[in-house]
């Protein structure tokens, strides 16, 4: 996002060579030539590196918390891939972002989503790594089911009975869009947070962004 307008190996490039930045998130590369290219420029960067798993979802609009069981298991796949991928780029973990907020579906749902973190925290937790959700909005623009920080918080509840490699990442920008203060949702959220995203967010119709 520093450089959205570059080819995603220039931009990774720039970044690396900038002693302005101390971390670095991505996501794969595309093909084993390139993620190899990255992962050798990362290797000599000295950055902190963070994966995001995020666009392995929204693009084929895959549901790791879907209804239909396999549908929540092609979810579940990408998100393993994932994880080696991050692994291979010198990552400690992924992060990703619930499925679709449904009102008659919300119980179910749930419980789908829980059982593909597990998962991935299993898998993930085998190699030394970390597994983060992060906090969407639930009926404005991406409409997660994780979703409003109280909610957030009983996920994670439940996760962190079964799995102490699960945190979740928090954006500064979201808050705004789950009608939350930043004093509520930090303090709602605090014992599960791993991960920040700052940025900023306009979302009354008519302000100067």
């Amino acid at each position: 996002m520093s450089f959205p307008r570059r080819d995603p190996a220039e931009s990774l490039l720039a970044i690396a060579r900038d002693d302005f930045f101390d971390a670095v998130e991505i996501k794969g590369y595309g093909n084993a030539e390139a993620n190899e290219a990255a992962r050798k420029i990362l290797a000599q960067s000295h950055l902190k590196v963070c994966y995001g798993a995020q666009p392995r979802l929204l693009g084929p609009k895959l549901n790791p918390n879907a209804v239909d069981e396999e549908e929540r298991k092609k979810a579940e796949a990408t998100l393993m891939e994932a994880v080696d991928e991050a692994q291979f780029l010198g990552a400690g973990g992924i992060a990703f972002l619930a499925g679709k907020w449904e009102q008659e579906t919300k119980d179910i749902a749930y419980a789908q989503l829980l059982k593909t973190t597990r998962n991935v925290c299993d898998y993930a937790a085998a190699k030394n790594m970390n597994v983060e959700l992060e906090v969407f909005d639930f009926d404005m623009d991406k409409a997660a089911l994780i979703g409003p920080a109280p909610y957030a918080a009983r996920f994670a509840a439940d996760m962190r009975m079964s799995h102490n490699n699960f945190g979740l990442l928090v954006d500064l920008s979201h808050f705004p869009t789950t009608y939350e203060t930043s004093k509520f949702v930090i303090r709602t959220l605090c014992p599960y947070i791993t991960h920040f995203h700052i940025g900023n967010a306009v979302v009354r119709s008519g302000c100067d962004a």
